[in-house]
């Protein structure tokens, strides 16, 4: 028997100038296992500091410097102005990574630039002690994280075959959601101490970043042709066309909505235990919370994403994760009590958990074109790091116009919405 010589080898070079999203990529040069085993560490080391700032070292910063009666306004101003420094430096980094050429790959450079960039940001923020400069120093963390987070989300796409997508999601979303609410639990133990804390998170996050880079290479990507670059179609990048890509549109939609639901309610805590709730001493209980929400998201992660792989289904996870979320909101809406808040703190955990194990296996399959997967997911994931760094400035909203019992159903609603508008997918069922 002959081999087909017309059909070229999957290397990276033909890979990524003819591949999508729903296509299996070369092999991880150290084998996928490592890979698997190392992007846990690798979106802890982000996402802690996603967990920790925007919901409890943020806003005690800012009660501290500016005192009770505006902390609700000040926060919200930082925290909007951030988010939308988030918006636009992932999709850009995003590029800019896409068209590295290095002989460390594409990736690599920006994960480790970004994390050094980020650290040195938090501790400007450390020290800040005007609005403004808190507002700067907020900003310049956002900016650079996002310069890491964006290449290290077309990690998947880059290096992980169809099948074992829906595991490597669950082992990311561990990372990621262990980060996000162990960040609460690691924020509260520096309370009192914000400028220990925020250097104790740069540390971590370089730590950690640099040693997934070390652990697990890429290929070379000096020998890649590179696009060419205009600005109107970079500008083009922000807006997602539905008619073009319609899987895109909707799995982006579908991200947005409940996550944002989701944030703007979990991402307000410290807030709704003061004032809502009337808990004297909320850094006591966080801890608590937090590690209540881990197990419920650990356990619906770790079986929600093989369960995916296994029956080839993604859709019908994301329906049951936002019935759950919702169970959980509804109850200390119609109860506003804090014990309802610690029930609703496992339900929905369990419920986003159960997200965030098959969301970004399905994201990774609407991708178009491998030439552009982390300027792509760049753009995607503004549907997920916007709402958890806008969350506070939206509730905030919320809670100057209505109160903090509109944040309730208003997540609800945005929940069933966020996962109805997956059901249009055609590239994934």
């Amino acid at each position: 028997m002959t081999s087909d010589t017309s059909v070229p080898p999957v290397t990276t070079n033909t890979f990524v100038g003819t591949a999508a999203g729903n296509d299996d990529p070369p092999a991880p040069i150290r084998g996928l296992r490592r890979l698997m085993v190392w992007i846990i560490p690798a979106n802890l080391g982000i996402y802690l500091i996603w967990g920790a700032l925007p919901g409890i070292l943020l806003p005690q910063q800012i009660t501290v410097l500016f005192g009770e009666q505006d902390k609700v306004a000040n926060l919200t101003i930082a925290a909007t102005i951030g988010a939308f420094a988030a918006m636009i430096a992932q999709p850009i980094a995003g590029q800019i990574s896409d068209r590295t050429r290095s002989r460390f790959g594409r990736r690599a450079p920006w994960i480790v630039i970004g994390s050094l960039a980020g650290g040195l940001s938090l501790v400007g923020l450390a020290f800040a002690n005007s609005l403004v400069g808190v507002v700067i120093a907020w900003t310049l963390v956002q900016i650079s994280y996002n310069f890491a987070q964006g290449p290290l989300t077309a990690i998947m796409p880059d290096r992980v075959p169809l099948k074992r997508r829906g595991t490597f999601a669950a082992l990311s979303g561990i990372g990621l959601m262990v980060g996000a609410l162990g960040g609460q639990i690691v924020g509260s133990l520096f309370f009192n101490s914000l400028t220990v804390g925020y250097v104790f998170f740069a540390v971590f996050s370089l730590v950690v970043l640099s040693l997934f880079v070390l652990f697990n290479p890429d290929y070379s990507s000096t020998r890649l042709e590179r696009e060419p670059f205009t600005y109107v179609q970079f500008l083009k990048t922000f807006w997602v066309n539905p008619v073009a890509h319609p899987d895109f549109f909707w799995a982006f939609t579908g991200r947005l909505l409940l996550y944002t639901g989701y944030f703007a309610v979990t991402g307000f805590q410290l807030f709704l235990l003061t004032d809502y709730f009337h808990v004297d001493h909320p850094e006591r209980l966080i801890p608590l919370l937090g590690l209540l929400s881990l197990v419920g998201i650990i356990i619906s992660t770790v079986v929600s994403g093989p369960l995916s792989d296994r029956f080839g289904r993604r859709k019908p996870f994301v329906f049951a994760s936002a019935a759950v979320v919702s169970l959980g909101f509804l109850l200390p809406w119609i109860w506003p009590d804090v014990n309802a808040w610690i029930i609703m703190t496992v339900l929905s955990g369990f419920g986003f958990g159960m997200f965030q194990a098959v969301d970004t296996a399905l994201m990774s399959e609407v991708l178009p074109s491998a030439k552009s997967f982390a300027k792509d997911l760049g753009v995607v994931n503004i549907a997920a790091t916007l709402p958890q760094t806008l969350a506070p400035g939206l509730a905030g909203a919320i809670v100057l116009a209505f109160g903090y019992a509109a944040l309730f159903p208003i997540a609800i609603v945005l929940g069933i919405l966020g996962a109805l508008a997956v059901w249009p997918i055609k590239a994934t069922r």
